[in-house]
């Protein structure tokens, strides 16, 4: 019977032995997931920053070149404004003397097409 009582206490203490080996396998499985997850997190920050700074870069490129591309069109409207009204004023005098003879001038005569009813 001693023997069977020294076989049962070996199966407990190796049972007991085998839990705490378990335990201890699930608390260090936990930890290293959550080592793991720190890790993904700082490499994800690391990775966005990276991008926002591309990105904004970018954006930089593209609106500093806009804002070259607006002047230039604010300069070039300005200057065709100017020659109309430049031109405007040197001719208006002449085209208004024009259209004044034409619609003054008026020479009456009898249509060609008009038949004289006889």
């Amino acid at each position: 019977m001693t023997s069977q009582s020294q076989g049962i206490q070996q199966l407990l203490q190796a049972e007991k032995r085998a839990k705490d080996k378990v335990e201890e396998a699930k608390k260090s499985k936990g930890k290293g997931e959550k080592r793991t997850k720190k890790e993904a997190i700082a490499e994800i920050d690391h990775y966005r920053l990276q991008r926002e700074k591309e990105f904004r870069n970018k954006q930089t490129n593209v609106m500093g070149s806009q804002g070259n591309l607006s002047a230039k069109i604010e300069e070039q409207t300005t200057e065709t404004i100017r020659n109309l009204t430049s031109s405007y004023h040197k001719n208006m005098e002449s085209m208004m003397k024009k259209l004044l003879n034409t619609i003054c001038d008026i020479n009456p005569e009898v249509h060609p097409n008009f038949r004289h009813a006889v």
